[in-house]
């Protein structure tokens, strides 16, 4: 959802940059991380046993919401009715994304509504977790649950009732602006983690909010796109985490901007009713996303109870249509019915008995942010045992790339989050290595720019540009000129505090407003500066000579500060020669690279930015023992792959992504990611690839071309061979399969097999079970992948360890959705069951008989 200011708005103030933090804080967390990760599931779940009690609780009082919500709406009015179901301007804001008025005359509270994929984003810091993705690569739904309960208990601590997360929409394509904000291409993990993180969050009294229903797998054309997939499709891929999210008791549905089979979300009564409440039984609200109401009636007959952030549908137009008859207000209590419904469940119904809001732990919460990063981290190659680092790699290396001296937090858009703190990878190897080591560090690509005037780069008249202070309701003004010497490939960034400043060069505006994108709420390394400030990039090809230069500032109210800077090419060539000459000096390098995504834009190709393809051949033809971290959110092309001696897929890592980082590379803890989406060889090799039609879609319509056949189903459908398959990530240690059984539960299976670690150290692995097509099924001529995943386990075993584990595969993920009856169909008759480590390092094969 987006946040984004208007083009003629100014951004809002900076938040606060995180602090750094002490050398003997750092140790500590370095110290725990193995100890935090090598935590037993078991554990995790026994500390669910509150939850179940809050679950049992909220039960209780589901029994007694409808007697109270019925004596509610006899009192309330037709204006406090609308009013309650849209949103309006908070006027003690915290920084949330919404806001619904209360009653006061009847007792009924405000309800604050704040953005939280990867933690809570409001004004005040709060704990800053790992992106989704980074959880779901853990294969660890228990994990899922703490990630949630961790949200619940701090949204609860900030301020807050309903949670806009989590996201399920499946990653359907590499592209996609917010891959890092949901979990998977698969519909199975994807319905597992959703549902257990929904349990954590509002075990802790804090409303979770499923979001996108449905097909919002794509930022761009997002606000029109019309898309399209067949009923089997639907059911099999996108509503699964939907549904699974229903099955846990969420409160709240989110309905996308997109359009489904030419109908606008919000107005789909096959979504939001036929399926939703009729199919699944949901009975909590169903709220827009940011302003992708449309309609008036069509929208609250289909299904949208709620319209946020404000009421250009839901207020007076409302109101409107009951007095003029075109509605009858029975249709606004049903939907008002629904939200107060689940506001009692929660006792969001009367202020004057609300449950007391806990105090912030934000210790836990960097304990649980160290975890999950730990356990997500996906170590997708080690040549010649090049990680851990042990001897003489340990105590001589060269850091290379920006992110590797900026703290990489997350993403841009609604998972933005500001933490207490954060520490870089620098920091945190420098303090793993100890003063023994030499541990250097270069930029190697600068992100951030150089002050001006610089070599190349002279202004005039020669004003300061590099750290202006403009005061509250002034604005700041300078007209003169920037003379370059060469012709150069030169990038241009303005770093600033409050609203944007305005900068032209040649007449033409550099940093225009990005429409469709939060530039305010970017995360990652390219949207904010080392200091917190707003940051904005704009290359442009100057010819050598005298270009005209104009800067406008504004104090705004509260006064800001702001910077111009730059670089050049030869800026550039002179960055790339200092890394070169480090790797060269030094045993061995830890290379950082990055890719900055963010809400409202989609990626234009799966290549790093910049020139980091070019700066990581450079640094692995002078030093072939170079581990490359990548610190990106979803899948990236790698030319350079061959030559490296390791790559490590760190994502959006939090704000201990440091600590987390250094404990992997030393063997503190053993890499405990796998993949949860297949990584293409090319541009050319995945499922959306050469078919605009699939993406981003032809004439406003976006076909599911690929059916059922998503993420790594289509590469075994189409025989292609991935870069990295699903499911892949490599340990310290090597583990073995044996003793496959599988025998029959109902009309599900149990697959039973024994993992044994073959190596020296403790390590984590993640069983993976995996299912053939139905002959029964294809009779019908019903579609059906080649394999799906079936089941999975995370397991940590010591050297020499077996375990003998069994595996329910559960009769809906045996079913096919039969398109001519609409609903699901077991698939009967004699089905193969492969066990392995990825999609495509399948070690054990059997058969079973599936049904009567």
């Amino acid at each position: 959802m987006p946040h984004a200011p208007t083009p003629d708005h100014d951004e809002p103030a900076t938040a606060p940059a995180p602090r750094r933090v002490s050398r003997r804080r750092l140790l500590l967390a370095l110290a725990g991380a193995a100890a935090l990760t090598a935590a037993p599931l078991g554990a995790a779940r026994a500390a669910t046993a509150p939850a179940r009690h809050v679950e049992r609780a909220g039960r209780r009082v589901a029994a007694r919401a409808a007697e109270r919500v019925a004596e509610l709406l006899a009192q309330l009015t037709l204006d406090e009715k609308t009013a309650l179901l849209h949103g309006a301007t908070d006027p003690d804001a915290l920084g949330q994304a919404g806001y619904v008025p209360g009653v006061r005359r009847l007792g009924i509270p405000a309800l604050r509504l704040a953005d939280g994929p990867a933690g809570v984003r409001v004004r005040k810091t709060a704990t800053a977790l790992p992106a989704p993705v980074m959880l779901a690569a853990a294969f660890d739904p228990g994990l899922a649950r703490a990630y949630g309960r961790v949200i619940g208990h701090e949204g609860r601590a900030l301020g807050q009732d309903v949670l806009l997360s989590p996201m399920v929409n499946l990653i359907r394509t590499p592209y996609a602006g917010r891959n890092f904000e949901t979990f998977s291409e698969d519909p199975l993990l994807s319905a597992d983690l959703v549902a257990e993180e929904i349990r954590g969050i509002q075990a802790e009294g804090l409303i979770a909010t499923v979001k996108h229903l449905a097909l919002n797998n794509q930022e761009r054309d997002r606000m029109s796109v019309d898309v399209r997939a067949d009923e089997q499709t639907l059911h099999e891929t996108e509503l699964r985490g939907f549904e699974a999210a229903v099955a846990a008791g969420a409160g709240a549905v989110m309905a996308a901007y997109n359009k489904v089979d030419g109908v606008h979300a919000t107005e789909s009564r096959a979504l939001l009713t036929d399926v939703l409440r009729d199919r699944w039984g949901f009975d909590g609200w169903v709220m827009s996303d940011w302003g992708a109401v449309h309609s008036t009636v069509p929208a609250l007959t289909a299904g949208c109870d709620m319209e946020m952030p404000g009421g250009a549908y839901y207020g007076a137009a409302l109101r409107r249509a009951v007095r003029d008859g075109r509605i009858d207000e029975a249709a606004v209590d049903t939907a008002l019915r629904r939200v107060l419904a689940v506001r009692e469940r929660f006792g969001l119904l009367d202020d004057k008995n609300a449950p007391a809001r806990p105090e912030r732990d934000a210790l836990a919460g960097a304990r649980l942010a160290l975890r999950v990063a730990t356990a997500g981290a996906t170590l997708l190659r080690n040549e010649a045992h090049t990680l851990p680092l042990t001897g003489q790699a340990a105590r001589s290396i060269a850091v290379v790339g920006p992110t590797g001296s900026v703290p990489f937090v997350s993403g841009g858009g609604s998972a933005h989050v500001v933490p207490d703190a954060a520490v870089s990878p620098l920091d945190a190897l420098r303090a793993r290595a100890g003063d023994a080591a030499t541990v250097t560090y270069t930029l190697g690509e600068d992100v951030h720019g150089k002050p001006l005037p610089r070599a190349g780069a002279r202004t005039e008249p020669a004003d300061p540009l590099d750290d202006v202070a403009v005061a509250a309701g002034e604005t700041w003004r300078y007209e003169g000129t920037l003379t370059t010497t060469a012709d150069d490939d030169w990038s241009l960034f303005v770093h600033y505090s409050g609203g944007r400043p305005a900068v032209t060069l040649d007449g033409v505006e550099l940093f225009s407003a990005q429409v469709g994108a939060a530039p305010y709420v970017n995360g990652g390394i390219g949207g904010r500066a080392a200091d917190g400030l707003h940051l904005r990039r704009a290359d442009r090809r100057l010819t050598a000579g005298t270009h005209h230069l104009t800067v406008t500032a504004r104090g705004g109210s509260t006064g800001q500060r702001f910077r111009l800077r730059a670089t050049s090419g030869a800026d550039r060539t002179t960055d790339l020669a200092e890394a070169v000459a480090a790797a060269r000096a030094a045993h061995s390098v830890v290379l950082f690279a990055y890719e900055d995504a963010t809400e409202g834009r989609d990626r234009t190709t799966l290549a790093l930015p910049g020139r980091q393809d070019a700066l990581i051949s450079a640094v692995t033809a002078a030093n072939p023992r170079t581990t490359v971290v990548l610190n990106t959110s979803s899948a990236v092309t790698m030319p350079w792959l061959d030559d490296t001696a390791a790559v490590l897929q760190m994502y959006y890592p939090g704000q201990e992504g440091g600590p987390a980082t250094a404990a992997v590379l030393f063997g503190d803890t053993d890499p405990g990611g796998r993949l949860t989406q297949t990584f293409p060889r090319s541009e050319n090799a995945h499922p959306t690839a050469g078919d605009p039609g699939r993406y981003p879609g032809q004439g406003g319509i976006e076909e599911y071309g690929e059916g059922v056949h998503v993420g790594h189903r289509w590469y075994d459908a189409e025989d292609v061979t991935p870069l990295f398959p699903f499911g892949h990530g490599l340990s310290y240690t090597s583990f073995a399969y044996e003793r496959l059984s599988v025998t029959a539960d109902g009309d599900g299976l149990h697959v039973t097999f024994t993992v044994a670690n073959t190596g020296r150290r403790a390590g984590v692995e993640v069983a993976q079970v995996y299912a053939g097509p139905s002959p029964d099924l294809a009779a019908l001529g019903i579609d059906q992948p080649r394999r799906l995943l079936a089941g999975y386990r995370r397991l940590r075993l010591d050297p020499g360890e077996r375990r003998r584990i069994t595996l329910a595969v559960a009769a809906r993920t045996l079913s096919s959705w039969d398109r001519a009856r609409h609903g699901w169909v077991l698939g009967s008759g004699v089905r193969e069951l492969w066990v392995g480590a990825s999609s495509r390092d399948l070690r054990l094969r059997a058969r079973a008989w599936v049904g009567a």
